[in-house]
């Protein structure tokens, strides 16, 4: 690690009272403990329970995620945390670095930002691609104050707003824009966001050290300016309590207001501790994170857990999983790394699904697990069937500090089922019908709803107060949003999210009814279902797909194919739309939003042919039009031409559909 054994010279603070000689902890600091590690294997739910008899107080003594990193460096020393791979080619060079550097790292950073100011309600924002320097800028922020980390691909409108948010006083950013466009942005949102006080610069792996730019007033080049920084303790003399906050994750999808859910240091600490419990992970077990380390399953359950128990975590290039080449050469990086447990979302196992193993030996593999988006079961078995490899499932949510239950090794649970609840997390099924103002029901084990939690790694809840009351009951029990039932056996089954269900004239469909059909077909690469407005059923089923390289298939033939398959006649789907690229979130989830408002666009554009043709009018007219940049909701712009009763005839039929849609007027076309 550049620079982490550097002396560094006295920052703000060094001289007040009570803070430490250089490598003598401060005063309510443990020495360094023991590493997480599983007391045995979870082989049924009895185990989850005999894990969770002891009062979690005596199990789990661990206070905050800088002292996971304390006690993982004293155990674990020089062997290798994080191995960040340059390229996607197994036989290039690579930058590793031990669990001692990744701490003295860590110490750096946060000694760095206490000289800017940064305190423990300070926020800092972390905008940068997959590298090294993500996880201090994680752990080292948290050991200072609180961490905010961004997707670097969202507007800089969206991350002005994300950081004022939060009062973000640093910003460490990428110090390149082709990755993901950070540092143009970064220097933007200096201009923008009031409670910025510094931008730390992270350069490129790639850049030559005598080519840096110079940089701009109130700008830092991050590896540079934490080398000159204490590596041995925390300058601050900081005692983190558990109850402190940790970090702020946006939640909520790619649009909308901003949304900023509290993870206090005691949330993480337990997950990464019970994920642990649950995995059996350890010294010896190689993982490629390729999960965005903005989003909480990368840098919880995939990082601070496999970093807490001794595991050697591979970072697979700035693009992570974006980077097609990766994908391309994933069964080599397995065989060169000799990789036992592979994580990511169905759609990025879809994706390695058409990879061919090319006789690479993968025999290191022992245990996959999925997360995030339903998993269909045509890719299971198909898996199963080309790699020899089990899916596991398992649930997890950002307001649960992202893992809240988990399918252990060895089990083969059927699709659908996410494993056992986390111990000491407790689990309610409640009706979905519940009137409004009245307490859940609780429905019995095998019936589905409603999903609440309540877990020592439950938030505290949002920065925005309605955003918390919105996600909890008055008795404090959160609200997932997730429908599904436990089973005899304490496993927890999905059937997906409340509302991703079609609603049809009453009758409640469950998409995942069609994508699993659908996904038989073998054209078919990724599929999904959502509702389409109607006027008189409220929804009607419609799928989008998009097919396999190479592979034809028409729409009337994977209608026949899901009418054929779905025995359930109101969920059978109305239309089956071809797509070209399915609309996906930046961490590998097909974003349904997008779909649903597809589903609409279609439906107005029929309403507008109908009423045309009801009129005996062309079904191209002119006339009206759908347009495509009204948000959120859609928009008819009418000509001036029209016929007034056509127009009127038309406004109404829209009035009647469930979803908003905009009118305009337009200017009459010119002779």
């Amino acid at each position: 690690m550049s620079g982490a054994r550097e002396p560094g010279a006295p920052v703000a603070g060094d001289t007040a009272p009570g803070v430490p000689e250089p490598g003598v902890p401060g005063p309510g600091v443990p020495e360094p403990g023991v590493p997480f590690s599983s007391r045995f294997p979870v082989r049924g739910v009895e185990d989850v329970r005999r894990i969770a008899a002891r009062p979690l107080a005596e199990t789990l003594t661990v206070r905050s995620t800088y002292e996971i990193f304390r006690n993982s460096a004293a155990a674990f020393g020089d062997r290798p945390a994080l191995t960040f791979l340059r390229t996607a080619d197994p036989d290039d060079a690579v930058d590793r670095w031990s669990y001692r550097e990744l701490l003295e790292g860590i110490h750096q950073t946060a000694n760095l930002l206490h000289t800017l100011g940064v305190g423990a309600q300070d926020a800092v924002a972390v905008l940068l691609p997959g590298c090294l320097e993500y996880h201090l800028a994680l752990w080292g922020g948290e050991a200072a104050g609180i961490v905010q980390p961004l997707n670097p691909l969202l507007a800089e409108d969206k991350l002005a707003a994300l950081m004022s948010k939060a009062r973000a006083r640093v910003l460490i950013a990428y110090g390149s824009d082709q990755e993901c466009g950070a540092w143009t942005k970064a220097l933007a949102l200096r201009e923008r966001v009031p409670t910025l006080r510094a931008v730390l610069r992270v350069a490129p792996w790639y850049e030559d050290p005598a080519a840096r730019p110079a940089l701009p007033e109130g700008t830092l080049d991050f590896n540079a300016a934490r080398a000159a920084q204490p590596a041995d303790r925390l300058a601050s003399g900081r005692v983190i309590r558990a109850a402190d906050t940790a970090a702020y994750f946006h939640t909520g999808g790619t649009t909308g207001a901003p949304k900023l859910a509290v993870h206090t240091h005691a949330n993480q600490v337990f997950s990464a501790w019970a994920a642990v419990q649950l995995q059996g992970a350890g010294p010896g077990d190689v993982v490629i994170n390729g999960y965005p380390l903005f989003h909480v399953a990368g840098v919880l359950p995939a990082s601070l857990a496999a970093l807490s128990a001794g595991v050697h975590t591979l970072i697979p290039t700035t693009l992570l999983l974006r980077n097609r080449d990766v994908v391309r050469n994933y069964w080599k990086l397995v065989e060169r790394h000799r990789v036992t447990s592979l994580q990511g979302v169905p759609t990025m196992l879809a994706a390695l699904a058409e990879v061919p193993l090319d006789g690479a030996d993968i025999s290191s593999l022992r245990y996959c697990r999925t997360g995030a988006a339903p998993l269909p079961a045509e890719l299971a078995s198909r898996f199963e069937r080309l790699f020899g490899l089990h899916i596991n499932e398992s649930l997890g949510m950002t307001e649960m500090a992202g893992i809240t239950s988990i399918s252990p090794p060895g089990s083969r649970f059927p699709v659908n089922c996410v494993g056992y609840p986390l111990p000491y997390v407790e689990v309610r099924v409640t009706a979905l019908d519940t009137p409004a103002g009245q307490p859940p029901r609780d429905l019995p084990p095998g019936e589905a709803g409603m999903l609440l939690f309540r877990a020592p790694n439950v938030i505290p809840g949002f920065l925005d107060a309605e955003d918390t009351a919105r996600a909890f009951t008055e008795d404090g029990w959160l609200i997932s949003g997730d429908v599904g039932f436990l089973d005899d056996a304490g496993r927890l089954h999905l059937q997906g999210r409340a509302k991703d269900l079609i609603i049809r004239s009453g009758h409640n469909i469950d998409p995942k009814v069609i994508e699993d059909a659908l996904a038989r077909h073998p054209a078919v690469s990724l599929c999904a279902a959502v509702g389409a407005p109607d006027p008189y059923a409220g929804e009607l089923p419609v799928a989008f797909v998009t097919l396999a390289d190479g592979a034809r298939a028409t729409e009337e033939e994977l209608l026949v194919h899901a009418a054929r398959h779905v025995d359930e006649g109101p969920a059978r789907p109305k239309r089956v739309i071809v797509l070209e690229h399915m609309p996906m979130t930046n961490v590998g989830k097909i974003y349904k939003p997008d779909l649903r408002r597809l589903a609409a666009a279609f439906t107005v554009r029929a309403l507008i042919e109908r009423t045309l043709l009801d009129a005996g009018c062309p079904a191209d007219s002119p006339w009206f039009r759908l347009t495509d940049d009204a948000r959120p909701e859609l928009a008819v712009c009418a000509s001036a031409d029209a016929p007034p009763a056509l127009r009127e005839q038309l406004r109404q039929s829209l009035a009647r559909l469930p979803v908003r849609v905009g009118w305009r007027e337009a200017e009459p076309a010119p002779d």
